[in-house]
């Protein structure tokens, strides 16, 4: 077990490193939730002069911002990834004693950090700018978080398994994946809104379930737990799919040698 914290912990420096030596790294970690956050913070305002109903209680800033978090957790795992691709590190990696899940648990952490350092000015930048704390939502606000989290998560196994299958040709899909879940994820719009085939795609996605429950819980001041629980039982299958992909595509990738021909 001491071994295994050395080697998380090695990697983890080893990504921590990366970002303390280039503040341009830091700086885009933080600027394009910031932005984001911006632009549809005045996109609320303008809809709240006609619609008051579509901005009560903050609800389009508060998805923006919930919503990244997914995005930014997946990012960051996937790219933390594609720098060891990038590099030609990947087999220097693996013949070393470091184990898969090792791997996994080190990108999963660092994940963390970036997209707190990410999110964090975004949602702090909302008080003053349009007087929105999605601090105010409480304790559901963790759950809201940590389920998208765990989303991106499950997201990035599978696009760093096809990563180590195809190489760096299939780099597309880690800007991809996440963006083709957000129209069936009811994130600015209740599920009743979509034609009767994506709804039932949206009724097998966790991010339906957390965006269903932060609308009530910010319009209707209703908390449904069973929604959360919804998406965590979802999350638990996403996230056993994902690292089986991950794994598979490892041992398929030792199998043919691909550790070796991973870069540029």
């Amino acid at each position: 077990m001491l071994d295994s914290y050395v080697r998380i912990t090695a990697l983890l420096l080893r990504y921590f490193y990366l970002l303390r030596s280039s503040w341009p790294r830091l700086l885009e970690i933080a600027y394009w939730p910031t932005i984001q956050m911006i632009i549809w913070g005045f996109t609320s305002v303008y809809f709240s002069h006609s619609s008051p109903e579509l901005t009560a209680g903050g609800i389009l800033i508060s998805a923006v911002l919930i919503w990244d978090s997914l995005f930014r957790s997946h990012i960051s795992y996937t790219l933390s990834f594609l720098e060891e691709m990038w590099s030609r590190n990947l087999a220097n990696l693996f013949v070393s004693p470091l184990r898969s899940w090792e791997l996994i648990l080190a990108l999963a952490t660092i994940s963390m950090i970036r997209t707190l350092i990410g999110m964090t000015p975004a949602a702090l930048l909302a008080i003053p700018f349009f007087g929105v704390s999605v601090f105010e939502v409480g304790l559901p606000l963790l759950g809201f978080f940590l389920n998208l989290v765990i989303t991106g998560w499950a997201i990035s196994q599978v696009v760093t398994g096809i990563l180590l299958r195809y190489g760096l040709g299939a780099e597309s899909l880690t800007w991809m994946l996440p963006f083709l879940l957000a129209p069936f994820s009811c994130i600015y719009y209740p599920m009743e809104t979509l034609p009767e085939w994506m709804q039932a795609v949206a009724q097998f996605l966790s991010t339906t379930y957390i965006f269903e429950g932060m609308r009530s819980l910010i319009l209707d001041g209703v908390w449904q737990p069973m929604l959360m629980w919804k998406a965590c039982l979802l999350n638990l299958l996403y996230l056993v799919v994902g690292v089986s992909v991950f794994l598979f595509a490892i041992r398929a990738a030792r199998n043919r040698g691909l550790l070796m021909q991973s870069g540029e």
